[in-house]
């Protein structure tokens, strides 16, 4: 049977993320915690209406029709649409805020509610949303990501595909629409999330690409309930066992692999998870320094350079703010292994959120720094330090609000005690308090944190440790 275990779906979806190759399919069940009516919360006055229950249906789009064809119009199932989608109090939930902050870059729905969007648009991306035949020939200039909700929207109701005449007519109405999702499913990789697989447009596309492609399709996940005896349901548990077990081997005809969950509750656990798997490939580097201790600026600085040269060769990605006395360096480390090792893009490797130095901008710093940090996986902090108005050396307050702020946000925290001052002190924090920061760290992760606090180890051999800690805090 074709299902796979949770930890194997975060290991191929998270290489897909970094290489920014995913895409999302979101069905009803994705927007009903955040408010919205689902198919049979729709229907079910208007089902009402005909003499129908929809609790004792199983196929709407005909309910839907049903209606239609008692009224000889779809004005009713159109407010309906409008109505219940636009009045309704619906609040991004966090499944949603994970999505959006993550590089997926598009979307594709049945639903007609504009929550992908919004939680999009919240974490400051540009959606590019195509609700109609027309959408898909205009590109948004800028756009981050592309929304495609291939049954309409609520606010054109009119348009909206719902009954069955409407799945009928769909190739040659919203055809395109079917194009598009066939070259996505070719050359991304899917999550479907909250989708029953009922949909007959989707059936449509996958047999297509079924027989045109067999065995070599590209693989996909959904995320699967596990059928349970306490269900509340019409037919007993080994029946319903039975039929979800043909329904996961049919979905492996189509290269769509099942992660079996015991509650969709659990579905939140997952994306934090696979958010905190692809973010360990991201590291905010924070330090700053007009003293280098027990360091020549030399010494100090050719650490920092290969420093951050090896971070970009473990394909890593290095969030900074320029920190001064070392920013410089680790952007010219980065950008010399950039552009002369690895010949990738630039921007895919380095982010650099220079400070704002107007006294405007700085009252702003603690907003930045949070922003700064929503990229980050794990936070490596050294030196930290600054002159006082006196002239005199002291610790960086701003180091110490960065690692607040990174353990406020489930962010892995590395100090290098050996470089001193702020960031001896956090260093000591941690090591004083290591099996709270790192619960299930190895001993030989222990073993080598306690060698980034000794100022005797040579730079050189600092760096491996360095190595060493970063790769086994991926794994913890």
């Amino acid at each position: 049977m074709a299902t796979v275990s949770i930890e194997r779906f975060l290991e191929d979806f998270s290489k897909e993320l970094l290489q920014k190759n995913t895409a999302i399919f979101a069905g009803a069940g994705l927007s009903v915690p955040a408010g919205f009516v689902d198919w049979k919360g729709l229907l079910r006055p208007l089902a009402e209406e005909i003499s129908l229950d929809v609790d004792r249906e199983h196929d709407l789009v005909k309910v839907a029709q049903y209606h239609v064809n008692a009224h000889s119009n779809r004005s009713d199932i159109s407010n309906a649409v409008l109505n219940e989608f636009s009045t309704r109090t619906a609040s991004i939930t966090i499944n949603h805020k994970i999505l959006s902050r993550l590089p997926i870059s598009s979307y594709w729905t049945t639903n007609y509610d504009p929550i992908i969007e919004n939680a999009l648009r919240e974490s400051g991306k540009i959606a590019d949303v195509k609700h109609s035949p027309e959408h898909l020939v205009h590109t948004l200039q800028g756009r981050d990501v592309v929304v495609y909700k291939m049954h309409g929207d609520y606010q054109n109701p009119v348009n909206a595909v719902i009954c069955k005449e409407d799945y009928e007519r769909y190739h040659l109405t919203r055809g395109d629409f079917l194009t598009a999702l066939a070259g996505d499913l070719l050359s991304k990789m899917f999550l479907f999330i909250g989708f029953s697989f009922t949909d007959p447009n989707m059936d449509y596309v996958l047999s297509r690409l079924h027989t045109r492609y067999g065995q070599n399709q590209r693989k996909h996940y959904c995320i699967v309930r596990k059928e349970s005896p306490n269900d509340n349901a019409s037919c007993d548990f080994n029946y319903r066992k039975a039929r979800q077990d043909h329904f996961v081997r049919d979905l492996e005809r189509y290269n769509i692999r099942a992660v079996m969950v015991d509650s969709y509750d659990q579905i939140t656990d997952i994306l934090l998870r696979l958010e905190g798997k692809f973010k360990s490939k991201t590291i905010f580097v924070s330090g700053a320094a007009h003293d280098y201790g027990n360091y020549s600026a030399e010494e100090a600085l050719n650490f920092v350079h290969k420093l951050s040269s090896s971070l970009i060769s473990k394909d890593y990605k290095i969030v900074t703010g320029l920190g001064l006395g070392i920013g410089s360096t680790i952007i010219d480390g980065a950008l010399q292994n950039i552009y002369h090792i690895q010949k990738k893009s630039f921007q895919d490797q380095i982010i650099i959120r220079p400070f704002p130095q107007s006294s405007d901008g700085k009252k702003l710093w603690r907003e930045y720094r949070d922003d700064m940090l929503n990229f980050a996986g794990i936070s490596i902090f050294m030196f930290g330090n600054k002159n006082d108005d006196s002239g005199g050396i002291i610790e960086l307050n701003g180091m110490i609000e960065e690692f607040d702020i990174s353990v406020s946000k489930g962010i892995k925290v590395l100090p290098l005690g050996f470089t001193g001052f702020a960031a001896k002190k956090l260093y000591e924090k941690v090591k004083n308090n290591l099996n709270n920061f790192y619960p299930n760290a190895p001993s030989s992760f222990k073993e080598i944190y306690n060698h980034l606090g000794d100022d005797e180890i040579t730079l050189d051999e600092q760096l491996r440790n360095i190595i060493i800690a970063l790769s086994q805090i991926e794994k913890i």
